[in-house]
């Protein structure tokens, strides 16, 4: 074990708190980097949801990426973080008129327009400012991604997005406003998705899109297929940097763009996930009927991946050495969906030990709540910590 843990004036270390490898994440940006840098005419926006801590951030624009913002406050932490506007996108299903303005005010790049009347209310308020807003409409491709249905975006179902019958009306709709600009066409059809088949499915839709408006005379100059990619919740040593090589190959090689189209990539959990970890320390172990329990000061409230999505973390003890034991990994939290894991096999756990919750900096602290009234986690960056 490595690294210098957060402690308070008194000594004491001051545990739960999200952990950030900056090793592992800046080998994932140059990933990127250089997996973007064989596609021409590509730009790639973090999409900022998965997790916001703002040196996390700082060091996220320091290799060039844009931003992917579904807030205000989202558009805010972008601009502290020194993101060019130029490179901001806006999309979210609910905008609100403060939201909107904001936009308008920095000159983002476009927003991600999802409804008609969201399309009316940009034009309202771009003309009260006496300004033009670019707006790429969000594309519904009733494409199914094989991952968990909360995190399924582009079903005919799902909220988000202008449904295909509907798109050409919505363009033919915008050319008529005066003060909004149609630019392209976004799409995102799920997070979590580790078969390149569905990619694969969503380029073709896209091909096909393409051709339809192609026979109307509808010019479409940015291309933005949103995010998705998955992570390997299971061996976040093994495999800490995604498959951004398949990733990007299999977009870049299906995609038959036309001459001078630039495409968007947003890619979230993927930058992120695994230079995370929730860590936290046990306060009992609880032998009961059947099981024992490692009870935790950190609870759903820090990480609410495994109560709202039954969602896996490989968990650690990394104080001890001793022989494993099973356990069932619960928070403090009153609820009996406060599971970070059950059958667990650690090493044996005493009170005092430290439990990493590993690949938990995407949608980890940012999810946080301050239910039960807790204390919301702090995040700290660093490296080396294991």
């Amino acid at each position: 074990m490595k690294g210098q843990f957060p402690i308070d004036k008194f000594g004491t270390l001051q545990t739960p708190f999200y952990y950030y490898d900056t090793r592992i994440l800046r080998q994932t940006l140059e990933a990127i980097r250089q997996e973007v840098g064989k596609i021409e005419n590509a730009v790639v926006h973090y999409a900022i949801k998965a997790n916001a801590n703002p040196q996390v951030l700082r060091t996220i624009r320091e290799y060039g990426l844009g931003a992917d913002c579904v807030s205000g406050g989202e558009i805010k932490a972008a601009l502290q973080a020194g993101f060019s506007p130029d490179k901001i996108v806006f999309a979210g299903v609910g905008k609100a008129d403060w939201e909107i303005n904001l936009g308008l005010d920095h000159g983002i790049f476009c927003f991600n327009v999802e409804s008609i009347p969201e399309l009316e209310i940009i034009n309202d308020l771009a003309a009260a400012k006496g300004v033009v807003a670019k707006v790429e409409f969000r594309v519904n491709p009733d494409v199914k991604a094989h991952t968990h249905a909360n995190i399924t975006t582009g079903m005919a179902e799902n909220k988000f997005g202008i449904a295909l019958g509907d798109i050409e009306y919505v363009i033919e709709l915008a050319s008529h406003m005066q003060n909004v600009k149609f630019i392209g066409l976004h799409f995102h059809i799920g997070s979590q998705i580790l078969d390149m088949g569905d990619f694969a499915a969503l380029c073709n839709r896209v091909n096909e899109l393409q051709i339809q408006f192609e026979q109307h005379h509808i010019k479409i100059d940015n291309i933005n297929v949103g995010g998705g990619l998955g992570v390997d919740y299971q061996h976040p040593n093994r495999q800490a940097i995604p498959d951004f090589r398949e990733y990007f190959k299999t977009i870049n090689t299906l995609i038959k763009r036309r001459e001078g189209q630039v495409l968007h990539f947003e890619p979230g959990r993927s930058v992120v996930a695994q230079c995370g970890s929730l860590i936290s320390k046990v306060l009992y172990v609880k032998q009961g009927t059947n099981k024992q329990f490692a009870i935790l000061d950190a609870g759903m409230t820090d990480l609410i991946r495994p109560a709202l999505y039954q969602a896996y973390h490989k968990i650690e003890n990394i104080t001890s050495e001793l022989p494993i034991e099973t356990y069932d990994v619960v928070g403090p939290i009153c609820e009996s969906s406060d599971v970070f894991g059950k059958a667990v096999d650690l090493n044996k756990t005493s009170r005092g030990d430290l439990i990493a919750i590993r690949s938990a900096g995407a949608y980890g602290e940012i999810m946080a709540s301050q239910y039960n009234c807790r204390t919301l986690p702090h995040g700290y960056v660093t490296e080396d910590l294991f």
